[in-house]
């Protein structure tokens, strides 16, 4: 509680006595002063009355004045009187009854008692008065048996009575407060006198102190545990000791030690008992009800250490446990709420963010990990792994605040599981692209799939061997261009875009050069188109070909297949030839016959049909025209088509759900003697009937084989980049060329791998051994 400024208590008057002024006239005698029996007021105190005499007309001098030289006496029996007075009102008070004279009376004896040199004396009186009071108190406090809750009652009645009365006392004594304590540093206030009697006679008392103290810590104990109590008492009696300057050590230490106690106890059996969310809405609840008592009626000193002693005592002490326990079931649940609440609360404690930051990367980097490894999950392995950055990212932004640990953190555990299996996510992240880039894939708008690019293009960082992902993106944007199955050239050039500001121009130049391939191949098919019809020939208006003119090295590398082709397609083919290497001379033409496609219209006993087919399908459908029945072993013959091929294409023709060939026997299987009969029965609602492109459908052959054709440009790549350092640093040891190496190349190796290649190249003589240092190497010009 404040010291009060109190309001004077009675009337403060000017003493008539202090100075006199003299007037200066002819003839003017000094006024004689009257003493105290002269005027006598009805309160018993005295009052000077100078006499005034009007100085003669003609004779005015100035006024001049001078200090008194002696203060009026008081009466012989004025300070027994003054002061028998004063201790009546101040009893009266005490035992708060009527106080018998005014106080504008009582507060006059006190001014004339100090100006007459007697403060010491009233102050060491008053001081007496309280102090005899104060103890006379004491004795209802040290009763065997009382109620906590009583005895905190008495003890705050006993408590504002006193400061209620020392308020009264003080307005009568003010101006003893105001002249004698002001001008001694060593006494203290009234004020302060009546706070420190009341600590030194009661509360000081070593049993009255432990009741309250005990009794304080008992109501809020029951209020922690839901009791409903008196909060204005708790907060008298606190305020009481932070007034009197014990609330540190009487009371906060036993305070915090009793918070230690209880939460400490709380916490152990609620980890236990509770689910970890269960367990943090508890936290939360316990810190808001802390800093509700705070407000309430504890101190705001006690803030920061009880808050701390909460947040060590439920957090800090069970921070591993709440990780391990709640952290991997949160994430997994897409718990939003229940993670923000988390990463509020450890956020409080010493290495509580450090820690959940930690666990967070063991979640993803085992979760992510459990997607990768397992072949089974290949198909959806991509999409997975994109909702699952989705979720992850929607975590650290909501409940993490976007902390750039965090965000760091979660892109070196992707890039670490990621990388586990060794270039298989690259390769089915190309093949995802491809399903969604194919014309087939309707699902999505133009902005939805630039945002699925733009996801795609995270993971696509991720990845080490960035190598593996180009050749499978090469090898299926090929098909998609070759078999005009892009869904949308926009797409395309946006992905393209993406991944040259990914990796720069060099990574995406072939891929541009397949672009360009095809723009000019529209080109020389409408000249092709023009130079037939100049030709005139029969024979070539029947039919209509075109063909795409692919640079070699920006294309994937096809094994050329050497099939019998019917004698107007040879034809075809020769007249394109001319037409071509006479505009290009120089140039040699290589024909792909498995890339190619062709539209056949086909007779059947309903109605005729358009059959979009493979040029391969289409030899085995031509050698129908002239029988209805053919054994496999006459159809390899006439076509020469590879036996696995044939087989695939017969199997399309006759076991899909277009069969416009039967298979005798029936089944799946491509057997040897097996006849192919011509379904002359055959129907479907569709005119234009597109039969199983076999060509599009990769085998594990053409995929070990863009696996192999990876691992031959890798040993390439390190090759030339030993060639280039050597060459440069003319000579280095072993292990600098090993982490140069490292430095240079962008796709993953292991030093055995290394070692391999810098024999090979000591073998072809382009770097040498030091003779004097076998673990040195010497480049040779």
């Amino acid at each position: 509680m404040s010291q009060p400024t109190g309001k004077l208590i009675g009337v403060k008057r000017k003493h008539s006595d202090e100075n006199q002024v003299e007037a200066k006239k002819p003839a003017m005698e000094e006024a004689k002063r009257a003493n105290f029996s002269a005027l006598v007021s009805t309160n018993g105190m005295t009052k000077a009355s100078p006499t005034v005499v009007k100085p003669a007309a003609g004779n005015v001098k100035k006024i001049v004045i001078k200090s008194m030289k002696e203060l009026p006496k008081l009466p012989d029996n004025y300070q027994d009187v003054a002061w028998q007075k004063l201790e009546e009102a101040v009893v009266a008070i005490q035992n708060s009854t009527s106080i018998k004279s005014a106080l504008e009376d009582l507060y006059q004896a006190v001014q004339n008692l100090c100006s007459h040199s007697f403060a010491p004396l009233v102050y060491s009186k008053l001081k007496n008065l309280t102090e005899s009071h104060v103890q006379s108190n004491l004795a209802q406090f040290l009763a065997e048996s009382i109620d906590p809750c009583v005895f905190l009652k008495m003890m705050n009645d006993c408590w504002q009575s006193h400061c209620q009365q020392m308020i009264l006392i003080r307005g009568i004594f003010l101006y003893l407060d105001r002249k004698y304590v002001l001008q001694n540093p060593g006494i203290m206030s009234l004020w302060d006198m009546g706070l420190d009697t009341f600590k030194v006679h009661i509360i000081s008392d070593p049993l009255v102190q432990t009741r309250t103290v005990d009794g304080l810590l008992l109501l809020i104990d029951k209020e922690r545990q839901g009791d409903t109590v008196e909060r204005s008492l708790l907060k008298s009696l606190l305020r009481m000791l932070s007034d009197l300057g014990i609330y540190h050590e009487a009371f906060e230490t036993k305070f915090l030690s009793s918070t230690e106690r209880v939460y400490s106890t709380e916490g152990q059996r609620l980890m236990q008992e509770r689910e970890v969310p269960e367990y943090l809405a508890h936290v939360d609840k316990r810190l808001h009800e802390e800093n509700e008592r705070l407000l309430h009626y504890l101190d705001h000193s006690t803030k920061r250490a009880l808050i701390s002693t909460v947040e060590k005592q439920l957090i800090g002490e069970h921070l591993v446990q709440i990780l391990q326990k709640g952290l991997d079931a949160l994430v997994e649940e897409n718990r939003i709420s229940d993670l923000k609440l988390m990463f509020s609360l450890l956020s409080r404690v010493k290495n509580g963010p450090q820690e959940l930051n930690l666990n967070f990367c063991t979640y993803v980097k085992k979760r992510g990990r459990t997607i990768v490894i397992d072949p089974e999950k290949d198909k959806t392995m991509v999409q997975e792994l994109l909702d699952f950055k989705e979720k992850l990212d929607n975590i650290v932004v909501t409940c993490f605040g976007r902390n750039e640990k965090f965000v760091n953190s979660l892109k070196e555990s992707f890039e670490n599981f990621v990388n586990q299996r060794l270039n298989k996510p690259a390769e089915l992240i190309a093949k995802f692209v491809d399903s969604k880039l194919r014309a087939g894939n309707k699902e999505s708008t133009e902005e939805e799939m630039e945002r699925l690019l733009d996801k795609i293009m995270v993971l696509f960082r991720f990845i080490h061997g960035k190598d593996v992902f180009e050749a499978f993106y090469k090898k299926d944007l090929a098909k998609r261009l070759l078999v005009g199955k892009s869904a949308s050239v926009d797409a395309e050039k946006s992905m393209l875009s993406k991944l040259k500001q990914e990796c720069g121009g060099g990574f995406t130049s072939k891929l541009e050069g397949m672009f360009k391939d095809m723009e000019l191949s529209k080109d020389i098919n409408v000249a092709f188109k023009q130079y037939i019809v100049h030709l005139n020939q029969p024979d070539l208006t029947n039919m209509d070909l075109t063909v795409n003119i692919l640079t070699m090295g920006y294309w994937p590398t096809y094994v050329p297949n050497e099939v019998t082709l019917p004698a107007q397609m040879v034809n075809f083919q020769e007249t394109f030839k001319k037409f071509y290497l006479g505009k290009h001379s120089g140039r040699k033409l290589q024909w792909q016959p498995s890339l190619g496609l062709c539209v056949v219209k086909a007779e059947f006993a309903q109605a005729a049909k358009e059959l979009q087919v493979s040029l391969f399908q289409t030899l085995v459908l031509l050698l129908f025209n002239s029988a209805d029945e053919m054994p496999f072993e006459e159809i390899k013959a006439a076509t020469n088509i590879e036996d696995a091929e044939l087989r695939r294409t017969l199997q399309s023709l006759a076991c899909g759900k277009a069969r416009v060939l039967r298979k005798v026997p029936a089944g799946k299987d491509i057997l040897d003697g097996d006849k192919f009969v011509y379904c002359k029965d055959f129907t479907n609602k569709l005119y234009r009937i597109r039969i199983n492109q076999i060509q599009l459908k990769e085998t594990t052959e053409e995929q070990q084989a863009t696996e192999e054709r990876v691992f031959q440009d890798r040993q390439y790549q390190i090759d030339a980049a030993i060639v280039r350092i050597m060459k440069m640093r003319k000579t280095l040891t072993h292990n600098l060329l090993i982490t140069e190496l490292y430095n240079q190349l962008n796709f993953p190796v292991k030093p055995a791998d290394l070692k391999k290649r810098i024999e090979s190249l000591i073998d072809r003589d382009y770097m040498e051994r030091d003779k004097d240092n076998p673990n040195q190497y010497n480049y040779v010009a």
